[in-house]
């Protein structure tokens, strides 16, 4: 029965590229054109906040892990957000793209099986209640859910929770973000995650400030470890 209703889908909405509108084999995907844009992060990265360049031949580390260890214990990233990436990273947070979730949570699934096996439950670094009420949807959360189906895991969005309505991360500096989130986020039922391997699910990485917040909470709070999953991530360091 949903073969010969995807066969209808398929003759009368045509299934087409998420960005160029060209049609494809199948709904929710990318054209070759644009799939061959992505630029996908390699395997090289440090260890622990997964960042691609600079890390120490030694101890695989990047300068910020060897001096200090994050409070997540590690973080993959799928692509880097650069002119391509950001369409589709910004259609999906800002313009209603709910229908990329789908297409963008196989690329966190594939390059983060690893996370995804290890982890107890998976949450995504909630929004404000103010901002949720404005943006309508989580983009996190939109992943965070497919990833759990795929996965079985249990998902648990209400868990860690944003307490303050804190202003936008963009052009801040790594201190200034870090101050801006500092203790922005609390835990609702601490008994859930006592001893338990979280991955924390987000869109882009940029100084890492706002995931090690949420995953600093969540070890207060009792969490054993915090990975961490996100579609995108800055070159910078």
């Amino acid at each position: 029965m949903f073969k010969f209703f995807k066969t209808l889908l398929d003759v009368f909405i045509p299934p087409r590229c998420l960005l160029c509108g060209k049609l494809v084999d199948r709904h929710t995907g990318l054209c070759p054109e644009c799939f061959s844009e992505i630029h996908f992060i390699g395997p090289n990265v440090c260890p622990i906040c997964g960042h691609p360049h600079f890390f120490d031949t030694e101890t695989g580390r990047c300068p910020l892990c060897i001096n200090k260890h994050p409070p997540f214990d590690k973080v993959q990233s799928a692509f880097y957000y650069d002119e391509f990436s950001k369409h589709l990273i910004l259609p999906f947070k800002h313009a209603d793209r709910t229908d990329m979730a789908a297409f963008l949570s196989v690329l966190l699934s594939q390059i983060g099986t690893s996370l995804i096996e290890s982890a107890d439950m998976i949450i995504p670094v909630p929004l404000h209640p103010k901002r949720l009420r404005y943006r309508k949807y989580n983009q996190s959360a939109l992943l965070a859910l497919h990833l759990a189906k795929k996965s079985h895991k249990t998902y648990e969005p209400m868990l860690l929770k944003r307490t303050r309505d804190t202003p936008s991360q963009e052009n801040k500096t790594y201190a200034q973000r870090a101050k801006n989130v500092k203790n922005a986020f609390s835990v609702s039922n601490p008994d859930k995650i006592q001893g338990k391997t979280i991955l924390l699910i987000d869109d882009v990485f940029t100084t890492g400030a706002t995931l090690a917040s949420c995953a600093l909470t969540l070890k207060k709070a009792g969490a054993e470890k915090v990975y961490c999953l996100t579609l995108a991530r800055t070159r910078q360091i």
